[in-house]
């Protein structure tokens, strides 16, 4: 080899590591792995099968999306409308259409030049009825400690009984039996116990027993549904009873509940994955380090909440995220933080809460633990008692201490989980953040109390507490895990599921992964976040609206829009209030009269071309209305219902839908402030679209969406008008309407992503905040390896910008394009030259613009 040729190999040698280290900190997938440049979720269901999504297959490529992301593809619950309750992880889901359907749905995509990417559920199956769907809970329940599966299942089979608790009856057990409830069926290949839906297998040989003792002989304990909560010995998702988690930190468990899953990775059938909770699992880390090394790094985004300024650990394999750190940066852009002062103000005088969220969140947190995951309360503080019973230097910190600074702990931990291994140092992170619970909880216990707060939070560290030598034992790994694996269920019933439903002083913060104490965000702090997603995290998934989120992404910026004139709104419900007045009820509270109204502003559809629009049916609004008085428990629960109550909201909303004086004048405000709730909806689309990261469009939202919480967000889509009217647009056609605009926003915005997507997700892909004169503008390019190739322009703030007298002289500088040519607006038409542009040419005819070079 000559000296030159050994020059050359070596440059060559050091490229590619200096791209595989880029990679490596960039979380990209692995070599050769494939990268959406965009997906389109369809929620797959019997009612939208895989032969539904293979007909949309041409739509889709049309639409600019490169991938179809499907919800969980694996055969779920008999009945199931969202497949999270799998039941058999060996089967695509047969109300979907099977495998045949499935592979039909492929080859349509691959006609089109589409793939797919799938949602996973790792965390959890169903506990269905009958519990016969689910084959491995059936031998566990027939056959307990000796069943093949026992080791799929996190069950403390140390009880007094030995058995798995099945809170399924009506009543209790006693009860039960005297009524005669219980029915043992003899006639199919093998015994059974039946109670009316469900069925129940028969441990072999107890079948000649009598009733009570057949029943006490089986290694399941049927028992009053009440029990769950204060007696479950099998961990759960959540506090749902019906989803048992499962230990896929078990090679096995992981093998066979992922082996389809792998199989169409490995033959292209999915070219990513969606990985549902992955903080329910023991070892996230080790979850997704498995999976990477199966898939040859697969691209992998985790639903993953971050709370304030928290990042997803370095050492996650993966690519990122769902979204949700997205969602919450880029519809701050468009909330007015003038507004804070008199929204909060407003709230308060209406309601009587509190102005300060902070108290909220504890009071509801501090209940969910009390009530709702006692049970995983109670475990850990059998656990702690038990490891300080066994080392004489912990003996003497009681029971009942330990109950008390476990609450306080859970109570204060201020995120959704910690990342402690157990047999590895804690990381810096999770120290500092369990420290600062442990400051919070110190001040909520008695100072004889401290000194147990600081074992425990030594323990929950996996550090040296008590005797020398003894941080290696079982008890105290299973301490470490248990603990952060109820830290999730603390925060998303407590806050997300409790406090987001009592304290709303503007309901569209309330989102999920959100911070209704946060008021808006600033173009800096937008800039600094997506500058943070292209240094680390450039293949994240971004989204607006998902099967999870508690208001679509339009309906949260139509109310979000009141912020920009809090006067007006306020005259404006005064006068609301005042006309409504018939239909009150003395037992109608005020937080949920604001709910009301608040709710009837996000959801009001505009007139469009077709001359539609209004108010949201009775129908949809009171099945949101009783959900969310039901998880704010105030006044009634899903459990306690009070039936008066939920009568006097019902008739409030019904009263108020039916009256024509008032929906006339709601009718008139959310007109008046149509023009700032279009800038954002226009504004926030184009900013998802084309920041860092892989942009999700939810099933339908390239028009209008204005849904509520699931169910209402997995109503069926007309997708025939969507295709008629990018049809329409395609064809040249001007936008009519505020639903062909975002139509026009979305397909030239996916479409740009897919002819650049060098620009947006390949390998020099950058991010170059654009100067403006106006903070009422936002604007950035998208650069690959260091020239840009897209520039988006977006209105924020609008009543503000017009208070100030509109765009006047106000400008954009655009930068030099990649080969020094002239921008094009892929929206308007228009060219502008690079240099200074006055933003009210650049945005005259949209309140948006996506500039590309011409030609």
């Amino acid at each position: 080899m000559t000296e030159t040729t050994a020059a050359t190999t070596a440059t060559t040698e050091e490229r590619d590591a200096e791209a595989a280290g880029r990679a490596a900190r960039q979380h990209r997938p692995g070599p050769g792995r494939p990268v959406p440049t965009s997906t389109y979720r369809l929620q797959v269901q019997p009612e939208f099968t895989y032969d539904d999504a293979a007909a949309l297959a041409g739509y889709l490529a049309r639409l600019g999306v490169t991938h179809a992301y499907l919800s969980p593809v694996l055969q779920a619950a008999p009945g199931s409308m969202h497949g999270y309750d799998v039941v058999d992880h060996s089967h695509l889901s047969a109300e979907a259409g099977g495998r045949e359907a499935f592979d039909r749905m492929v080859a349509a995509l691959r006609e089109h030049g589409l793939s797919a990417v799938a949602d996973v559920v790792p965390n959890h199956m169903a506990v269905p009825t009958p519990a016969s769907s689910n084959a491995v809970l059936w031998s566990v329940l027939r056959d307990g400690p000796y069943s093949p599966y026992v080791s799929w299942f996190d069950v403390d089979w140390s009880t007094e009984d030995h058995a798995l608790l099945m809170p399924v009856l009506g009543s209790r057990i006693g009860q039960v039996l005297v009524a005669g409830e219980l029915e043992l069926d003899t006639s199919g290949e093998e015994p059974l116990l039946r109670y009316y839906d469900h069925v129940f297998p028969v441990r072999p040989g107890t079948e000649s027993l009598p009733m009570d003792r057949l029943v006490e002989a089986q290694w399941y304990r049927l028992a009053h549904w009440r029990v769950a909560d204060e007696e479950l010995n099998y961990r759960r998702f959540f506090d749902v009873d019906t989803l048992a988690a499962i230990r896929v930190e078990d090679e096995e468990v992981f093998d066979a509940s992922h082996a389809l899953l792998l199989e169409m990775l490995r033959t292209g059938e999915l070219d990513g994955l969606r990985i549902d909770h992955p903080d329910g699992l023991a070892d996230p880390r080790g979850y997704l380090r498995r999976l990477a090394d199966r898939t040859g790094g697969a691209w992998v985004v985790v639903e993953k909440i971050l709370e304030g300024a928290e990042q997803l650990p370095d050492d996650w394999p993966c690519a990122g995220t769902t979204g949700y750190d997205a969602l919450l940066r880029v519809g701050g852009l468009f909330v007015d933080p003038a507004g804070e002062a008199p929204m909060t103000a407003l709230f308060t005088q209406l309601t009587g809460d509190p102005a300060d969220f902070g108290p909220v969140v504890e009071r509801a947190k501090r209940e969910v633990v009390a009530e709702n995951l006692y049970t995983e309360v109670h475990r850990l503080v059998d656990l702690l008692a038990s490891i300080c019973h066994a080392d004489v230097r912990l003996r003497d910190h009681t029971r009942r201490a330990l109950t008390e600074v476990v609450t306080e702990l859970l109570v204060a931990f201020p995120r959704y989980r910690a990342y402690v291994v157990p047999g590895e140092d804690a990381p810096a992170e999770a120290a500092r953040v369990l420290d600062e619970a442990v400051e919070g909880a110190r001040e909520h216990l008695a100072p004889e109390r401290h000194e147990t707060l600081e074992v425990v939070r030594d323990l929950l560290l996996g550090r040296e507490a008590g005797s020398a030598g003894r941080t290696a034992e079982d008890e105290r790994a299973e301490l470490v895990v248990r603990f952060q694996q109820t830290c999730g269920p603390v925060m998303a019933k407590g806050v997300e599921d409790t406090a987001f439903y009592r304290w709303f002083r503007l309901s569209s913060l309330n989102e999920v992964g959100g911070a209704p104490e946060r008021f808006g965000t600033s173009p800096e702090e937008f800039h600094a976040f997506c500058a943070g997603l292209v240094d680390s995290w450039p293949t994240t998934m971004t989204t607006l609206s998902t099967h999870d989120t508690k208001r679509a992404e339009d309906a949260r910026v139509q109310l979000s829009a009141v912020a920009g004139t809090p006067a007006a709104w306020a005259e404006a419900l005064a006068l609301w209030r005042q006309a409504a007045a018939p239909h009150r009820s003395a037992l109608l509270d005020g937080p949920t009269e604001y709910l009301v109204w608040q709710t009837l502003v996000a959801t009001w559809e505009p007139a469009g071309a077709d001359g539609d629009g209004g108010p949201i049916s009775a129908e949809r609004l009171l099945a949101y209305l009783e959900k969310a008085v039901k998880e704010a428990k105030r006044e009634t629960t899903w459990t306690a219902p009070d039936e008066d109550y939920e009568r006097a909201v019902a008739d409030f909303a019904t009263g108020v839908l039916g009256d024509e004086d008032v929906l006339a004048q709601v009718g008139a405000f959310v007109a008046a402030t149509a023009p700032a709730a279009r800038a954002a909806v226009l504004g926030q689309k184009l900013v998802q679209l084309t920041m860092p990261g892989v942009p999700d469009v939810y099933q339908g939202t390239e028009l209008g969406e204005r849904s509520l919480v699931d169910p209402d967000n997995r109503r069926a889509v007309d997708y025939d008008r969507r295709s008629t009217l990018l049809e329409r647009l395609d064809g040249g056609a001007r936008p009519r309407d505020l639903d062909e605009e975002k139509l026009l926003v979305t397909s030239r915005a996916l479409r740009t992503r897919r002819d650049l997507a060098g620009a947006f997700t390949g390998p020099g892909t950058g991010y170059a905040p654009l100067p403006t004169s106006s903070g009422y503008a936002v604007a950035f390019a998208r650069t690959q390896d260091g020239e840009a190739r897209a520039v988006t322009v977006a209105t924020r703030l609008p009543d503000a910008l017009a208070r100030y007298g509109g765009w006047g002289e106000h400008s954009l500088t655009l930068p030099e394009a990649a080969t020094g040519g002239r921008w094009t607006d892929v929206l308007s038409g228009r060219s502008y030259d690079a240099g200074a542009a006055r933003l009210a040419d650049v945005l005259a005819d949209l309140p948006v613009a996506l500039l590309v070079e011409e030609g």
